[in-house]
């Protein structure tokens, strides 16, 4: 059985299809990523499934049934928008959120300390919310989502506004709850986060879904004959070779898909005999950034 199983949704907005027949599952002790470009219909999906908005059609089932309010109170829910109290003080903050999900004492206390000493906060406790920096409100935020010691946990591009410093931290925590059995869901267009962490995609783009599944899988089914190439010197020889099929060229990190049933290592003969330095070579490897552009970014 699944954690999570989204099924059929759809939403509209007067004429406009925001998110069109979208499904797809959670595993169990898993970080899921659904991931796409700006306006894809990531938020609107997320609040279908938190029931912030009613679906035209579709559910979202929780281990076999239809969720309720069961569901919310076992989740920790980060929103792209702020949702902070800005005449609040940091600590009182913290404090409210945890007593809307029925945590209180001692405990919470001195957890919400670390988690605030972690981010680098402890000292401005007692400021008013608005006296923080649009980055510190994100931390605040993220505290407060996941301080209830939620079962899942959903964040709408927890990334946003940050330094890669605090990105880093938040990277950690998200590996700690996992390891605690926890699940995690969040949305992103930065594909090189979900990489790094996820272990389940739904890639969606246009209110659809184009993509899903286990990352490890679908990153091997579309690696065939793919070349991942850090390099120096100029690769313009390549243009319209006829052992290359595409070129996704991203500086000095390419992806070259080869035609089928060519040797790699005529490729590399190439490279090397045009005085290309090559610090990476990696035969049957593909980027999920590279597999997001060619599904997704065929008509840009």
């Amino acid at each position: 059985m699944h954690a999570l199983e989204v099924k059929n949704l759809c939403k509209s907005f007067n004429s406009i299809n925001a998110v069109d027949n979208v499904s797809f599952t959670i595993s169990e002790n898993s970080i899921f990523g659904l991931i796409g470009r700006n306006g894809a219909g990531k938020t609107t999906t997320i609040r279908m499934m938190m029931n912030i908005y009613l679906p035209d059609k579709g559910e979202v089932i929780l281990r076999g049934a239809k969720i309720g309010q069961e569901f919310r109170d076992r989740v920790g829910y980060l929103p792209e928008e702020r949702g902070l109290y800005k005449q609040m003080k940091v600590i009182d903050t913290v404090q409210f959120f945890a007593e809307v999900k029925g945590k209180t004492g001692r405990k919470l206390l001195k957890k919400a300390d670390e988690y605030l000493e972690r981010f680098g906060l402890l000292d401005r406790k007692n400021s008013k919310v608005e006296d923080l920096s649009k980055g510190n409100q994100q931390k605040l935020q993220f505290i407060t989502t996941i301080l209830h010691d939620p079962d899942f946990v959903i964040l709408d591009e927890p990334f946003s506004g940050l330094d890669p410093v605090n990105i880093n931290i938040i990277k950690e925590i998200i590996l700690e709850l996992k390891q605690k059995g926890k699940v995690i869901i969040f949305s992103t267009h930065l594909m090189d986060f979900a990489e790094k962490l996820c272990d389940e995609i739904a890639m969606i783009d246009r209110g659809k879904i184009i993509l899903s599944g286990k990352l490890s899988e679908i990153k091997k089914s579309y690696a065939q004959n793919n070349i991942s190439l850090h390099y120096r010197g100029d690769l313009s020889f390549l243009n319209e070779n006829p052992i290359i099929e595409s070129i996704q060229d991203f500086g000095n990190t390419t992806g070259i898909k080869l035609k089928h049933g060519t040797d790699s290592q005529l490729l590399l003969k190439m490279l090397v005999d045009n005085n290309i330095a090559l610090t990476k070579f990696d035969a049957n490897e593909i980027s999920l950034q590279e597999i997001f552009i060619n599904l997704a970014g065929k008509d840009e």
